[in-house]
């Protein structure tokens, strides 16, 4: 939006699509659809977006993080330690009403053992193992320190009718997790399904293999670097090209 309240910029003014870049800076990104170079015709070009990737380096929520979420912060802290818990969890981010507690893969089993086991905690449910892949996500560039892949999992306790999620962040060049079907055996096919299709690599699970796609099948599908193949087609005397050479909006 513009400086004078959500009123959109005039051609010439900065808008994406009149000569300026819209390539992300800092985890924002302008416009509807990244377009440069021509006008931006939907009324959206002067829209200031923070894209997911943004907004998962951009901060940390401080405390107190309200409802349930101080309480199973504070017995996540007696049943581990401390000292655990401050090298475990890297960050935590509360937004719309959920919380997500960002953690070093090497002391996630730590962590999940005691939320599931914990009688102050008991979530008994992993509900969902899923990936995302937050390369040319809007956000600062991944990098050694801000890993692209990130392993999301949602937390449920019966018990306590409380929701929570935890997110590992993994390397391309170091996708190693720790399986938690040991602990969740629901995890089983989610995290079959996050190897195919991201590459995540999970240690310990008791047969990592791919569940979409074929054995032989070569990279993996979900991946922003993946490529999008296809072929051209024909309709009314016109080629559509493939998907991987057509014009991108980013």
């Amino acid at each position: 939006m513009s400086d004078d309240g959500g009123v959109p910029a005039r051609p010439g003014s900065g808008e994406a699509g009149y000569g300026e870049s819209a390539a992300p800076s800092g985890g924002f990104r302008k416009g509807a659809f990244g377009v440069s170079g021509s006008g931006d015709t939907s009324g959206f070009g002067g829209l200031v977006r923070i894209e997911p990737g943004g907004a998962v380096a951009l901060h940390s929520t401080d405390r107190p993080y309200g409802g349930y979420f101080d309480e199973v912060t504070d017995a996540l802290i007696e049943a581990v330690g401390q000292a655990t818990y401050d090298a475990a969890v890297q960050r935590v981010l509360v937004d719309r009403g959920e919380i997500t507690y960002f953690v070093t893969r090497e002391h996630l089993l730590t962590l999940v053992q005691a939320l599931r086991d914990d009688e102050a905690l008991r979530f008994e449910l992993c509900s969902s193992v899923s990936g995302v892949d937050y390369l040319d996500s809007g956000g600062p560039a991944a990098t050694s320190d801000r890993p692209r892949l990130h392993v999301v999992y949602h937390l449920t306790s019966m018990t306590y009718r409380r929701r929570i999620r935890l997110e590992v962040a993994v390397t391309a060049e170091d996708p190693h997790v720790p399986s938690v079907v040991p602990l969740y055996p629901t995890a089983d096919w989610h995290e079959r399904e996050t190897w195919d299709m991201f590459g995540v690599v999970f240690d310990g699970h008791p047969a990592l293999t791919r569940i979409l796609m074929p054995d032989d099948w070569d990279g993996h599908p979900q991946r922003k670097d993946y490529p999008l193949g296809g072929v051209p087609v024909e309709y009314h005397d016109a080629t559509i090209p493939p998907p991987d050479t057509r014009r991108a909006y980013r």
